[in-house]
């Protein structure tokens, strides 16, 4: 008999504090992950509490998040309790960051929190890493990385060498991925683009590269180049299914 009870959301409507597939785990004196605070999540773990007591295993909910929660998110979902010892690993989306400069690491520190980002960072000495959570790859020449990559591999090039960015751009567009982008200005961008097409990639190809990266209007500094940075891969998702539902 486990000694932890699962909760997930497993349906929304309107304005809810986390999506759908959120989960957390409760024990008698603990809990792991979180379904979005609150009243909602206090009277859920109470319920998982009360399951554990009583030796129950499954229970569903619909519930909604008005006034009489002390809510006012308006929404509504549905919870399933479930006996488990471990929580669904969900499923997410590679992200292969290359660089550990001063970019590099403030990318990794807004993007490795995210749920939905399994992050790969690459650099050229193991030294050039702070102590960190992610998994690191040392590669002496940073494009031969890339062929480990998945195909559906996310990638933000940003190495201290144009030499070695230029490399890993040429390594990702001979292969499949999701998408890429590259630090820099228009100017280093309108070079690459030339020396990429006479390696022989398409422009249509090349195009899928974005550079530079990052929302301009909030500044050079490397902290507010990773809010651009991660805001934007954060939104990305969502075009996609507007595009493909249009």
């Amino acid at each position: 008999m486990t000694d932890t009870i699962r909760i997930t959301i497993t349906k929304t409507a309107g304005s809810t504090p986390r999506d759908v597939g959120t989960q957390m785990l409760v024990g008698q004196t603990s809990t792991e992950g979180t379904i979005g605070g609150g009243a909602l999540e206090w009277q859920a773990i109470a319920t998982a509490r009360r399951m554990l007591a009583d030796g129950a295993a499954h229970q569903t909910q619909n519930i909604a998040l008005g006034p009489a929660m002390g809510q006012c998110c308006g929404g509504a979902v549905t919870l399933v309790w479930e006996a488990a010892d471990a929580m669904t690993p969900a499923a997410t989306r590679p992200l292969w960051i290359y660089g550990a400069g001063h970019v590099g690491r403030a990318i990794v520190n807004a993007m490795a929190p995210l749920p939905d980002f399994t992050i790969t960072w690459i650099d050229t000495d193991a030294d050039r890493f702070p102590k960190t959570d992610v998994t690191t790859l040392v590669a002496k020449y940073p494009a031969t990385a890339v062929k480990h990559a998945p195909g559906n591999a996310e990638h933000l090039i940003l190495t201290y060498s144009h030499d070695f960015d230029l490399a890993i751009c040429h390594a990702v567009l001979s292969q499949p991925f999701e998408s890429a982008g590259l630090i820099g200005s228009a100017t280093k961008w309108a070079r690459f683009k030339t020396r990429l097409a006479a390696l022989g990639h398409a422009p249509a190809q090349i195009s899928r590269i974005a550079c530079p990266i990052g929302d301009p209007t909030l500044g050079k500094h490397p902290a507010a180049l990773a809010l651009g940075v991660a805001t934007a891969m954060i939104h990305r998702p969502s075009a996609r299914t507007k595009d493909r539902t249009a």
